[in-house]
């Protein structure tokens, strides 16, 4: 399968402006500075949430967040996605009534930037998923799979404010989102997953952001084996890992890593 199917969006003007500033010598510069915009999510006539966002991916980004949040079970349950963008509006529509009133009522504040929530039945969801125990993950393969994120052109190099996922097929990168919020760019890969019916037992996911229990319960939902990060960890996100046999690595830089949970899929080779 090629490398980088999807890649940030460098050339979308849009999602970021020229601004002037001030720079250590007191002379003007001109900067890129990432562009913020509301999005507004409908499921059917209600009025879900309003995301800050940079507005690319509308369709992968409500649709993963509604499945995230438990309130969408798979994409044959979509009649309709209607974008707006001149109201900044999506509007998700399915075949039959949903429950998102109960939903609500349980949700759970995260440690996300941002919005970041769970509800609170995610925590039964996730009891029911096996991760698949027979994929494995070298040393050498995960030096090379960070180098290849980190040296593709990004808005994270470009522009910085901004956090960036990357679906992987083991050392090769495949999709990779960039949003200002770690959850909504989680969000959009679980939005493509859900449309093209990817099957996940084999790929890896890696985030730039940092390793919380929302994170974790993401990655076990998209039934992703294993969880990579070039950043750090909580100690709930941890024992949920460890629970569930995820495998997650944390502090990746260069040679270096922390393997906290399912060392059984790494191989130091």
């Amino acid at each position: 399968m090629t490398e980088f199917l999807i890649k940030p969006s460098l050339n979308n003007k849009k999602v970021y402006k020229i601004k002037k500033s001030i720079n250590e010598n007191g002379k003007v510069e001109n900067i890129p500075v990432i562009e913020e915009k509301p999005l507004t999510l409908y499921l059917n006539n209600q009025e879900i949430v309003t995301m800050m966002t940079i507005g690319d991916y509308p369709e992968y980004l409500a649709l993963g967040y509604l499945y995230n949040q438990g309130m969408l079970h798979a994409y044959s349950e979509v009649t309709k996605i209607e974008y707006h963008n001149d109201l900044n509006v999506v509007v998700v529509r399915t075949k039959n009534k949903t429950n998102y009133e109960k939903k609500l009522k349980k949700k759970v504040n995260t440690s996300g930037c941002a919005q970041g929530t769970v509800f609170g039945d995610l925590y039964s969801e996730i009891e029911k998923i096996k991760l698949n125990k027979k994929i494995s993950i070298s040393h050498q393969q995960l030096i090379s799979l960070s180098k290849k994120i980190n040296m593709e052109p990004s808005l994270y190099l470009k522009v910085g404010a901004i956090h960036g996922c990357v679906l992987c097929e083991v050392d090769k990168p495949l999709y990779y989102f960039e949003d200002v919020g770690r959850h909504n760019a989680v969000d959009k890969i679980a939005g493509l997953i859900l449309q093209k019916n990817i099957n996940t037992d084999n790929l890896v996911f890696y985030t730039t952001g940092r390793l919380t229990s929302e994170m974790v319960i993401k990655c076990i939902k998209m039934q992703i084996p294993i969880l990579l990060s070039r950043s750090g960890f909580t100690a709930w996100a941890i024992e949920i890992a460890k629970k569930k046999n995820l495998t997650m690595i944390g502090r990746m830089k260069g040679k270096r890593l922390n393997i906290l949970s399912g060392e059984f899929r790494f191989t130091n080779e």
